[in-house]
């Protein structure tokens, strides 16, 4: 049987393995790993998010918010727009630049997962997303 500490060490040493590998791959980018959070939420929504809204997606207070949003704006990755519905709201909207940045992102993410899970078979990979995925449901 597994040593439940040996199993959480192997997996805590991968992740920080695939965190590093991540954060290098931002780097030339030009993104840091919080505006990458923040720009995934505010592309993956189904409505413009308020900053309220995004604050609390990425279980923060809504104001250490707003340091993230300003850089994707500065960028020219987001945009804030008056809510016309509730005026003294701002919704965040994804540029053209956004997007392609959301995309590039993405395949940043894909190499930094690709590279790590590069010894394992297609069939090991399939076999430990499942084992991944019914530890995740039941971790509650």
């Amino acid at each position: 049987m597994a040593d439940e500490a040996d199993l959480a060490e192997v997996f805590l040493r991968l992740t920080k393995r695939m965190r590093r590998a991540y954060v290098a791959r931002l780097e030339p980018l030009g993104i840091t790993p919080s505006q990458e959070r923040a720009l995934r939420v505010i592309a993956h929504a189904e409505t413009p998010p308020r900053m309220v809204d995004l604050a609390d997606r990425l279980g923060v207070v809504p104001r250490s918010v707003t340091s993230v949003v300003d850089a994707l704006e500065a960028h020219g990755l987001v945009r804030r727009e008056i809510d016309p519905a509730h005026r003294r709201s701002t919704l965040l909207l994804l540029t053209d630049r956004g997007r392609e940045m959301q995309q590039n992102v993405r395949a940043a993410r894909r190499r930094a997962s690709e590279d790590l899970f590069a010894p394992l078979t297609e069939s090991q990979r399939a076999q430990l997303l499942d084992l991944l995925s019914l530890v995740d449901r039941h971790a509650g």
